[in-house]
């Protein structure tokens, strides 16, 4: 029972997490527009960081470096393709109407999702190999989620989204960490090889929103100064990222 409580009170801080956008709302609605390009910018390093420094990286020691990861990774990118393939064929037959939501907005709540779910998985796992093993991974996964957050709500609200239902969506999507946390302590240890197969899977769908459908949308500003502040907000993202390595 003890497990199931610390378990599930640090999923719910964790979902908790994603009303970090909320300390916009008193923004001026002009000013905040001009601080979104920033906010995608850092979120692409945030992902390309995620995939890259820690996704993959534990992917190829707890897999190997052989075929199977690389067709996982290669399987989020296709799949990823796929959906957004979908959903731009969808939104071909709906009628345009203003604040209609780019198709960036369902990718990354997709992304995310699967992300938070898999945060959970790892929470609830953590916690049933001992209780000081759960805070800690708590601990890493709550601040690897804050920068995420903060780039994934300025990408709602770069999506067409007001902030209300940026926030809401963004919420109810962290809370399928406490899904996978329920889905974790019910299954028991056989989930790990799961949770540790999606990783690659994630990481391929990371790599393909930031890089096909962010890094579009940066590059429609070529103004000098504004360029360099996304590339410095990306270096950013990358840098908090590869900082939480030392974090265990």
């Amino acid at each position: 029972m003890r497990i199931w409580v610390y378990s599930l009170a640090s999923v719910f801080i964790v979902s908790m997490i994603s009303l970090v956008g909320i300390t916009t709302i008193s923004i001026d609605i002009n000013r905040l527009k001009k601080i979104l390009l920033v906010m995608v910018s850092f979120a692409v390093g945030a992902l390309f960081g995620d995939a890259f420094i820690h996704l993959l990286p534990e992917s190829y020691k707890t897999i190997g470096s052989g075929l199977t990861t690389a067709f996982l990774i290669i399987a989020g990118i296709l799949v990823f393709f796929t959906l957004e393939k979908f959903i731009c064929w969808r939104h071909s037959h709906v009628p345009e109407i203003k604040g209609h939501p780019k198709s960036v907005v369902y990718m990354n709540l997709i992304g995310d999702g699967l992300h938070n779910a898999i945060d959970g998985v790892i929470i609830g796992a953590s916690y049933s190999v001992s209780v000081p093993i759960g805070i800690a991974t708590t601990v890493a996964v709550i601040l690897h989620e804050i920068p995420q957050e903060i780039g994934d709500f300025g990408i709602l609200l770069y999506g067409g989204l007001t902030r209300s239902r940026a926030l809401l969506l963004n919420f109810l999507c962290a809370t399928l960490a406490i899904f996978g946390c329920l889905f974790s302590l019910v299954i028991g240890p056989k989930l790990n090889d799961f949770a540790l197969y999606v990783l690659p899977f994630t990481a391929g769908g990371f790599i393909y929103i930031a890089g096909s459908d962010l890094i579009p949308e940066l590059n429609k500003e070529i103004r000098i100064s504004e360029s360099a502040w996304q590339l410095a907000s990306m270096a950013l993202g990358i840098l908090v990222m590869a900082l939480l390595v030392f974090i265990k």
